[in-house]
């Protein structure tokens, strides 16, 4: 029994891992963007991102589920905010997730504010 509950963890996993491996979040452009909050979704995240004078200067995660070690993909979003970019490096261990907020603020950042 318990190497039927491994296999079916392992073949969920894989399959996650599968579906956002070809998944690229391209940042849109900002010198366009009006200053507000826009709301953003992508799998299991829910997020806030806030744009001022053409810069993101908030992200807030809403919601996001995650395995426990998933939970460390959320320091993603200070580098985004760092570099100004949604081409950063992923969280070692957590690259599922960190993907996942990646393309979540690329989502938010093609709409509209709220």
């Amino acid at each position: 029994m318990k190497r039927i509950i491994i296999f079916f963890i392992t073949l969920s996993v894989t399959s996650c891992s599968m579906a956002l491996s070809g998944i690229r979040a391209e940042m849109p452009d900002l010198s366009e963007k009006a200053d507000g909050i826009y709301h953003g979704t992508f799998m299991s995240v829910t997020l806030d991102v806030t744009v001022a004078d053409h810069q993101i200067t908030k992200i807030n995660i809403i919601e996001h589920y995650h395995s426990p070690v998933g939970k460390n993909a959320e320091k993603i979003t200070g580098r985004i905010l760092q570099k100004q970019s949604l081409d950063v490096d992923t969280v070692t261990g957590a690259t599922l997730s960190s993907q996942a907020i990646l393309k979540a603020v690329e989502n938010a950042l093609k709409g509209d504010p709220v």
